[in-house]
């Protein structure tokens, strides 16, 4: 386990009088209280007079622009979101213009991305036309491939695409209207209108709409209602055609194996038709192919892994389905009596880990949200939302993590020992190794000669769930039961089958080989997978649970008794409740089946061969029937804080610290993320004159630097020379030789250089231009005082963050969007 900060605060015992001992504790608040604020105006005033003490939501830029309107906040800025739109392809009886592809793709050109991020967004932010954007590690994968689709705003080119389609279809134009089969052609808008960045992009794009022909029929409405609307109607029956989507990130990701497939392709079911059987489903082989083969590592090379979203991203583009128009700045404001703020690269101040380090002069944190309540609390397929999710982060440990600025796997309930033979070789897997069958619906021993690419040994950090049971291994194995009975239809009678979960979990079982009891706490598992990145292997083969097996024993025989759902499109289909732990009625739902199980000496199929007591089984009964009619909620969990009450009501949700002694982490662990050391080039200096063919120098002093990066260009902008150079010192002199030199043209040259860190994937970023003579001439030297530096905290900028690719060189570039 990596070495933990701990400040000095953090007092292993106090004593208080001569009687009175109190443990350690494990965060710095009592309490969290979440509190809706719909207004963002209002919230802002509220941070700064102190009644809030952080909003989790962007503020406007328009708000924060003077130092008067910073009075009294921290403001941060984060990265990580962005805007997309949402288009239904169905056929149906009614025309949809959509179900074209051209169509489609032609509003690649009907929307203005630069008037997005310049007027609606303030210049916090850039346009993007794929789901990676300037500030992902991904974004130099594709940077080429995007480059070539060269969309910019031109309506006139929309409109002749989308007319030459219609007229082959037979439409004609009827009072500048166009119609179809005498009818007019409609297109139905559903417009978030909970976000102004959001309403006024279906706004534009609906008079942009009418502009061309179409009848354009808005309907506004907030995440709840999109539910119902968009994501859970029958796309065919065309209750909508375009949405206006938003994204968020719950945190920041160095090798993506999940995006392009949540927002490219349709075997992961987020794409219309959620892979509903009943509905009309779009599909597209080669790119569930693709993503597949991304998602689980089949890939032999950093480069081969390159291609396969290379391809997958331009065929998302080409099919636009899911058009992205803008990443975001989000800047999120906190009161100056706070500290402890973790700004993570991709979830931004939201983070796990801000409310476990946040540090107040009061006993409770009061952080406002812009919805309190979205969607199901269910950790199978709910927890859809950004807000539930910024809570649940909280409330709930995973086994691993994604550091906050690197990007990188890291350990937080499991530590591992990594042995793989892959790409290419094999291990074999002792027989004594086992594996759910769910044919048999039995465990099973692994067969003789059966192989696998790598081996992990996982030494969990159990502790106790929030009801004060001990976690242990059959919470890990009826997680990994659970994930191959419901990841596996063997046939179309099998009632364990989720229309969004199961897609999912059939591509992890399908690389799970088997699994290997050590001890109490240690499990090795055998997995076909391999990453070129040991943590990424780590991170896909740790099988952990963030409830009891009892909880999810419960959820699973609700489900299979159709009186709830995990998803949200099952729920729909099925015309039954989306299951959510935090509502009372579904609570005592799941307090009944626990009575029931506890009532008839009920083992779960999963621990039936286990050698666990009777009153074992009793215990973790009662304990959860216990927790629920004293919470009136059946969330329990593993994290620092646990689910006090929600009260909608009052549209809040209280979590306490859990004051457990076997929680692992104490006060202060997660200090060392609050104040990240940037990399900083405190001086660049060249002469501003140089020679054709002759060397010079370029001399650059930068702290917290790893290794300076730079480009040399000539005046037409071609690569002269580029090199990654460790940096030991905080100064380095990097020579231009002559034969590089002797490539410049006369005019003028430019230099860029990228000061990188290895714990802070942010680069600090220097541009010069310099003249190129035949003939020298004696000019001043260019130097840091007469240039003007990006610093990292200036609001607007957008970074783009460093990759390995190939040889092991790291490129960066830096793109900077002013507010206008």
């Amino acid at each position: 386990m990596r070495n933990l900060l701990v400040v000095i605060l953090a007092l292993s015992i106090v004593i208080i009088g001569t009687n009175q001992v109190f443990a350690e504790k494990n965060v710095f608040m009592d309490s969290i209280k979440f509190i809706q604020y719909l207004d963002e105006n209002t919230a802002l005033e509220e941070v700064r007079n102190g009644n809030l003490d952080m909003y989790y939501y962007r503020i406007s830029s328009d708000r924060l622009e003077n130092t008067q309107d910073r009075e009294g906040l921290h403001v941060f800025d984060s990265t990580g979101g962005s805007y997309s739109i949402l288009v239904n392809p169905a056929e149906a009886e009614k025309f949809n213009p959509f179900s074209i592809k051209e169509i489609r793709f032609a509003l690649n050109y009907l929307v203005d991305r630069k008037l997005i991020v310049n007027e609606l967004m303030g210049g916090y932010g850039s346009p993007i036309i794929s789901y990676y954007g300037p500030s992902d590690p991904e974004y130099l994968t594709i940077l080429n491939e995007l480059e070539k689709f060269n969309f910019k705003y031109n309506p006139a080119l929309a409109q002749e695409i989308i007319t030459n389609v219609l007229k082959e279809k037979g439409a004609i134009k009827i009072d500048e209207k166009w119609h179809i089969d005498e009818y007019p052609i409609e297109i139905r808008m559903f417009i978030r209108s909970d976000d102004p960045v959001r309403k006024s992009i279906g706004e534009i794009l609906a008079v942009e709409l009418e502009k061309i022909g179409f009848s354009v029929k808005k309907d506004f409405g907030d995440l709840n209602k999109a539910f119902v609307v968009v994501y859970g109607s029958n796309p065919s029956d065309l209750k909508w055609n375009l949405y206006t989507e938003g994204w968020a990130r719950s945190a920041f990701v160095k090798y993506d194996s999940v995006g392009p497939s949540q927002m490219y392709s349709p075997w992961f079911s987020n794409m219309p038709g959620f892979n509903d059987p009943s509905y009309w489903n779009y599909k597209n082989t080669k790119i569930d192919e693709l993503t597949q083969k991304i998602y689980t590592g089949d890939f032999e090379t950093a480069e081969n892994r390159s291609l396969l979203i290379q391809e997958a991203v331009v065929e998302g583009i080409n099919e636009s389905v899911r058009i992205f128009l803008a990443s975001k700045i989000d800047q999120y404001v906190v009161n100056e009596k706070v500290s402890g703020v973790v700004n993570d690269f991709g979830a931004g101040v939201p983070s796990r880990f801000t409310p476990i380090n946040a540090k107040s002069q009061n006993e409770e944190l009061v952080i406002g949200v812009k919805q309190i309540y979205q969607g199901a609390w269910n950790p199978i397929m709910g927890f859809t939302d950004s807000y539930s999710r910024h809570i649940w982060g909280v409330i709930s440990d995973p086994g691993t993590f994604k550091h906050p600025f690197t990007g990188e796997t890291f350990p937080v309930r499991t530590n591992w020992k990594i042995e793989t033979a892959g790409p290419n070789g094999n291990l074999t897997v002792p027989t004594d190794a086992i594996i759910w069958n769910p044919s048999s619906q039995q465990w099973e021993n692994i067969k003789p000669d059966t192989a696998a690419k790598s081996k992990v040994i996982f030494d969990f950090n159990f502790g106790n769930w929030h009801n004060g049971q001990k976690i242990d291994m059959n919470d890990i194995m009826h997680s990994l039961y659970f994930t191959i009975e419901w990841g596996t239809q063997t046939d179309e009678s099998d009632r364990t089958f989720d229309t969004e979960f199961t897609p999912r979990a059939a591509q992890n079982i399908q690389t799970i080989i088997g699994v290997n009891q050590i001890d109490e706490n240690t499990i090795e598992v055998y997995v076909d997978y391999w990453h070129f990145d040991e943590g990424e292997i780590a991170d896909w083969a740790v099988i952990w649970n963030t409830i009891p097996w009892e909880i999810s024993a419960a959820m699973e025989k609700a489900v299979l008794d159709g009186k709830v759902s995990f998803s949200r499109s099952g729920a729909t289909s099925k015309n039954v409740n989306w299951l959510s732990l935090i509502i009372p009625n579904d609570a005592n739902l799941i307090k009944d089946y626990l009575q029931e199980f506890r009532d008839s000496n009920h083992i779960p199929v999963s621990l039936e061969k286990n050698n666990s007591s009777p009153k074992y089984f009793q215990e973790r009964f009662d304990s959860s029937i216990g927790w629920i009619e004293e919470n009136n909620h059946a969330i329990i969990s593993n994290g620092p804080f646990y689910l006090e009450s929600y009260a909608p009501e009052s549209r809040t949700i209280t979590i306490n610290a859990f004051e457990d002694e076997m929680y692992p982490f104490k006060i202060g662990s997660w200090s060392e993320f609050e104040n990240p050391e940037f990399p900083i080039i405190t001086e660049m200096g060249m002469e501003s004159v140089v020679k054709k063919g002759e060397e010079f120098p370029i001399v650059i002093e930068a702290e917290n630097t790893d290794s300076i990066l730079y480009f040399l260009t000539n005046n037409q902008g071609e690569m002269i020379s580029s090199q990654s150079i460790s940096m030991i010192e905080d100064k380095i002199s990097i020579n231009i030789d002559s034969e590089i030199s002797e490539k410049l043209q006369t005019g003028t040259g430019n230099v860029k250089i990228f000061a990188v860190s290895n714990s802070v994937l942010k680069p600090d970023f220097y541009e010069t231009s310099f003249v190129v003579t035949e003939i020298k001439t004696e000019l001043p030297n260019s130097s840091s005082e007469d240039v003007e530096f990006f610093e990292n905290q200036t609001s607007y900028e957008i970074w783009i963050i460093p990759i390995v690719i190939i040889a092991g060189i790291i490129i960066v570039l830096k793109k900077r969007h002013n507010k206008p």
